[in-house]
């Protein structure tokens, strides 16, 4: 298939490009590359699938010397008028959205941002598929938008309408959008609630790269919730998988959907919500246990309250992915966290030569 992928500069992007691009799919990557983290983080991820960042140029087309199958384009969803040359251009078999303004904490500040991509660039992807007739759009949503939920695992057949962030409500708006994009021009529409997603290339602002980075330089790691807090950890490569999956299994429509008892997983018109993550929550001090393993360095842990925006506990429950497309998560969090640990070392190490030694032995801790 042709595929257009949004964000193919961010952490999950990157990877889905890369998965893509080696079974056989011509990718169109487009990211706008903001600075909300690390630009050679981004660009570096970019360097990675063979694109001259030296040619950077917003707007201009830029072929992989590693993949002759890619293409990488420097755009902003908000851009309608970039975003609709694009389509026309490409012509598109499918469409995964994965550019957003993550965070749920930077939102509290910069609320703004999160208006602008995450429901105006959405707006444009939807006008855009419509317009172009796109077989399927698969999107990025997100475990937070179960919010006040208390209700474990979190099921995508139970409301979520207690969001408390601006990050969560602005997703919770896209699966809203979808929902009436697919009623009105049966456009089939796919998102996929991500549960705290973590691996090699990931963002600096997450908590495995804070604490990974901490604990090496000798520096205090701030656990909130005084350590009593636990996320379903997915890995990366279970992610992609999973979203590859659902990309090549366009929703339909639900014949069995009833409007008197209305399953806000699915509906009459081809439109589906998926969770996607382990389905195995695992505690902060386990995973903060894992990295010290795999760093061989004991963590100073600084305690702290709960923190705006936050919740306590994320479980997903996977059933209905596992059922319909046989998904199956696979990376345990001590192999997640060792493949990280190892890809931060030689990054980190590669580019930072005169910085504070990384030390990392792995023989005294098999």
């Amino acid at each position: 298939m042709k595929i257009l992928v949004t964000g193919t500069a961010g952490f999950i992007g990157f990877h889905l490009a890369k998965r893509l691009l080696e079974r056989g799919d011509t990718v169109i990557g487009i990211d706008n590359i903001n600075d909300y983290y690390d630009v050679n983080l981004k660009n570096d991820r970019l360097i990675e699938t063979g694109i001259d960042t030296s040619e950077l140029e917003y707007g201009k087309s830029i072929k992989s010397t590693k993949y002759a199958n890619y293409t990488f384009i420097k755009l902003d969803i908000c851009d309608s008028d970039g975003l609709v040359t694009c389509f026309k251009n490409y012509q598109f078999d499918a469409v995964c959205n994965l550019a957003a303004q993550a965070g749920v904490r930077y939102s509290i500040t910069n609320p703004e941002v999160y208006i602008d991509t995450n429901i105006r660039g959405f707006l444009n992807i939807l006008e855009c598929c419509r317009n172009f007739k796109i077989s399927h759009l698969l999107y990025a949503s997100s475990s937070s938008v179960y919010g006040l939920n208390k209700n474990m695992p979190f099921s995508t057949h139970e409301s979520v309408n207690h969001p408390v962030s601006l990050y969560a409500a602005s997703k919770k708006s896209n699966e809203l959008m979808a929902h009436a994009y697919s009623y009105l021009f049966n456009l089939p529409t796919t998102g996929l609630r991500f549960f705290t997603v973590y691996g090699p290339w990931g963002r600096p602002d997450m908590a495995l790269f804070i604490f990974t980075k901490a604990i090496l330089e000798g520096e205090a790691i701030e656990v909130y919730n005084k350590g009593e807090m636990s996320r379903d950890f997915t890995y990366i490569d279970d992610i992609v998988e999973g979203i590859v999956q659902v990309i090549d299994t366009p929703s339909e429509a639900n014949p069995d959907w009833n409007a008197e008892s209305p399953d806000p997983a699915t509906s009459r018109v081809p439109y589906s919500v998926y969770n996607i993550g382990r389905g195995e929550p695992v505690s902060l001090l386990k995973f903060i246990d894992e990295i010290e393993k795999h760093t061989g360095i004991k963590a100073k842990k600084t305690f702290l309250p709960m923190q705006a925006g936050d919740v306590a506990e994320t479980s997903a429950d996977i059933h209905d992915l596992t059922n319909k497309l046989h998904f199956q998560p696979l990376t345990s969090v001590g192999v997640g966290v060792k493949n990280f640990v190892n890809w931060f070392n030689n990054y980190y190490t590669s580019i930072c030569q005169n910085q504070t030694k990384i030390i990392h032995n792995e023989d005294s801790l098999s």
